[in-house]
């Protein structure tokens, strides 16, 4: 029996013709952007560490919401809950200072036929510089290049692709290798247009 992997590139291969690069570039940048998108970014309200906290602000929130259904609770003008009524306790977050998330974001990178070893620094939240500098990568691949990597280096990628985040319980690798078929068929076709 084929392996459904390979059938699918010789697939692609037949598809694109003498289109190979334009249409293996559309289907990098299309692997690319799903590893990105998928990929977690640091919530310190998610993390375990904060979970008590969490609980008792969302217990603090539902008794306030409670105690608005009673109309005695309110204000006769603008409706809003009376001070004696209301509870305003709060836990706070724990974070490192200066923490912002996107750090495994801003390091998906993409290399032809080397492995990097190190960080790329990039701390990309919302993942569009990470893309972008991807893009560039991608658009000087040539019909040569005996293997295309898409790499996360940081010391945690195998415990965010093994499912440790909420945000990824499947991870990202897994989920963007069973739409390489998709990914393939998507670029031909728009490489052909």
């Amino acid at each position: 029996m084929a392996d459904p992997f390979m059938a699918s590139i010789d697939a692609f291969v037949n598809k694109a013709k003498g289109n190979i690069e334009a249409a293996s570039r559309g289907v990098f940048i299309k692997i690319l952007s799903r590893l990105i998108i998928m990929s977690p970014v640091g919530n310190p309200e998610l993390w375990k560490v904060n979970q008590t906290a969490r609980e008792y602000n969302q217990a603090v929130h539902d008794w306030n919401e409670q105690q608005q259904s009673d109309p005695n609770n309110l204000t006769p003008k603008k409706r809003q809950l009376k001070k004696h009524a209301r509870v305003t306790d709060s836990m706070g977050i724990k974070a490192p200072p200066g923490y912002t998330g996107g750090r495994f974001r801003g390091n998906w990178q993409v290399t032809f036929d080397e492995i990097p070893t190190e960080e790329t620094g990039r701390i990309d939240k919302s993942g569009n510089l990470t893309k972008a500098v991807g893009d560039l990568v991608i658009g000087q691949f040539k019909v040569g290049v005996k293997a295309v990597y898409f790499s996360n280096v940081v010391p945690y990628a195998y415990r965010l692709e093994m499912g440790h985040s909420t945000q990824a319980p499947n991870g990202m690798i897994a989920v963007t290798a069973q739409e390489f078929q998709k990914f393939f068929s998507d670029a031909v076709t728009e490489t052909k247009s």
